[in-house]
């Protein structure tokens, strides 16, 4: 095997996944610490004088203790290179989620030991069985309080339609919780705390070994053994083939505060997960062992470096090797570009690099010319990726800076924070961009946005909330632009453009779109994305 396939093949990129406070990114900090990219892990929540959590990068994150972007990190493991998609769980973010998650190859879905399968985890898991990626269960939170283990691996089947396979087992929970016991090797690994900032000691004991009742305790000892004998008979086999095509899911449990269970579960789940997946362009499947480099953009962020003001595109490189000296082909400008200092990420530390391989996340500078989706590829080919799907606003204000002489910085702040797909921004026809329209998908946006371009752009917002629910673009039947005066429209619809001046309108209900559909019969009506409605 030649050095660049070996490159490839040792490349693991995943995103993790979860509803709000099931312990997510203090997972993703455990496997930092565990892969020696950080000397101590940080804690999401905590006393003032907590470290902030690694991936957290922006400042109302810290403040918040939330993700409210996805971060990228990339460690060496174990001769593993792995690329870490943190996202974040707030469903008011569930978009930037959605987008993360195609350039992921696989998913560990993070699960709360006290709660079980909740309402965000039920649609992230969705995104995940459409691209048909291996999901991966970790169970967290097992120092605490939780449900019935058997009940949990059953809630998920039943909630997710998915079959699961424990690899390893809980020896108790609570303050009770010891350890794990790996049903592959038949050894116990009792866990020491160390703080949880630092890495736990292991133990690893033989299921028959005559001390366990000294290690564990009696009554444990007998419950697991309980436990081992309906697990045998009643779990379902283990198929590593099911497992890679998204239809049995790995289960393991542990806590990530106390890092119980968090490297053994990373090294079965390296074991286990694929080597970069291939993609489609349209009827052309790419596989990441193509010679040729290709790479899709799926993230845009604004201001991850305040002192430089700069603009970053995130690729997902598909297949080839990139070099940061040769040109590239743009698909969607039609043209060469050399890609400005290609760097790698953990969350906001930088480093620059020089090469990368196909499942590598790697940051270029954006000057403007990137949009979410676009292709890149190697000069004389000319496919596009399929594209990363959008999603429609559900909520609406009306925003302007409170002061008129910041317009040139409130034009400059809304412009990139759209561009980066937290936010759609519209306006009214024949108008400047001195006000405009807001359209998130979740109302925590609209806070993102007022602290970001105060603390981003020095400028204070004047917002105010609009009754519109629903959005859809408009053609007439000549192809000319339609002038507010030739429609029937009701009190509770509104004309709008975007910034690239495709016309919609803005509905306050369903019912609002069928009765305006049937009263402007020249106007053809599309869904958001594109679709006829």
């Amino acid at each position: 095997m030649s050095q660049y396939q070996s490159e490839i093949n040792r490349r693991r990129t995943f995103a993790i996944i979860s509803h709000p406070d099931a312990g997510k990114t203090t997972l993703t900090e455990k496997f930092l610490l565990y892969g020696g990219a950080i000397a101590q892990a940080g804690i999401v929540k905590g006393k003032k004088n907590s470290r902030a959590a690694t991936s957290d990068w922006m400042e109302i994150e810290k403040q918040r203790g939330i993700s409210v972007t996805s971060s990228v990190m990339q460690f060496q493991y174990e001769g593993f290179c792995i690329n870490i998609l943190d996202t974040p769980g707030h469903q008011d973010f569930s978009e930037d989620t959605y987008r993360t998650l195609m350039a992921a190859d696989s998913a560990v879905m993070v699960i709360d030991a006290a709660k079980g399968v909740e309402a965000q985890t039920r649609k992230l898991f969705k995104v995940c069985a459409m691209r048909d990626i291996p999901i991966f269960t970790f169970i967290n939170k097992m120092d605490r309080e939780a449900r019935d283990p058997f009940e949990l691996c059953e809630e998920l089947e039943k909630e997710l339609g998915l079959e699961t396979y424990p690899v390893n087992w809980p020896i108790g929970c609570g303050k009770e919780f010891q350890g794990v016991y790996d049903r592959g090797r038949g050894e116990i690994i009792h866990f020491t705390s160390n703080g949880g900032a630092k890495a736990a000691t292991a133990t690893e004991v033989l299921l028959d070994d005559p001390n366990l009742d000294a290690l564990i305790g009696p009554r444990l000892h007998a419950q697991l053994s309980d436990d081992i004998e309906l697990l045998d008979g009643a779990a379902a086999e283990f198929d590593l083939e099911r497992v890679r095509h998204g239809k049995l899911s790995p289960v393991f449990f542990g806590s990530a505060l106390t890092n119980f269970g968090v490297e053994p579960f990373l090294e079965e789940f390296l074991r286990m997960t694929t080597a970069p997946l291939p993609r489609t362009a349209g009827e052309l499947v790419v596989d990441c062992m193509d010679d040729d480099f290709s790479a899709f953009v799926f993230k845009i962020q604004a201001n991850m470096n305040k002192a430089h003001r700069d603009r970053i595109a995130f690729l997902r490189v598909v297949s080839g090797r990139f070099d940061a000296d040769k040109e590239v082909y743009h698909v969607q400008a039609g043209k060469k570009i050399r890609l400005s200092r290609p760097q790698q990420l953990m969350a906001a530390e930088r480093e620059i690099i020089e090469e990368a391989y196909a499942g590598d996340i790697i940051g270029v500078f954006d000057p403007g010319i990137f949009s979410i989706g676009d292709t890149l590829c190697a000069p004389g080919k000319k496919f596009r990726f399929d594209p990363i799907p959008t999603f429609a606003p559900e909520h609406f204000r009306r925003v302007r800076s409170l002061d008129t002489m910041k317009r040139k910085q409130f034009l400059k702040g809304m412009e990139q924070i759209a561009q980066e797909g937290a936010i759609q921004i519209f306006k009214t026809p024949y108008t400047g961009m001195e006000e405009v329209i807001v359209g998130v998908v979740g109302t925590l946006q609209f806070d993102v946005l007022e602290y970001r371009l105060k603390n981003e752009y020095n400028v204070e917002l004047y917002m105010e909330g609009l009754p519109y629910e629903y959005l859809r673009w408009i053609r007439s039947a000549d192809g000319e632009p339609v002038k507010e005066e030739n429609l029937i429209l009701g009190t509770d619809v509104k004309l709008v453009e975007d910034y690239k001046g495709n016309q919609l309108l803005l509905f306050g209900s369903q019912w609002a779109i069928g009765w305006t559909q049937e009263r402007n019969r020249d106007l053809t009506f599309y869904e958001f994305g594109g679709g006829i409605a």
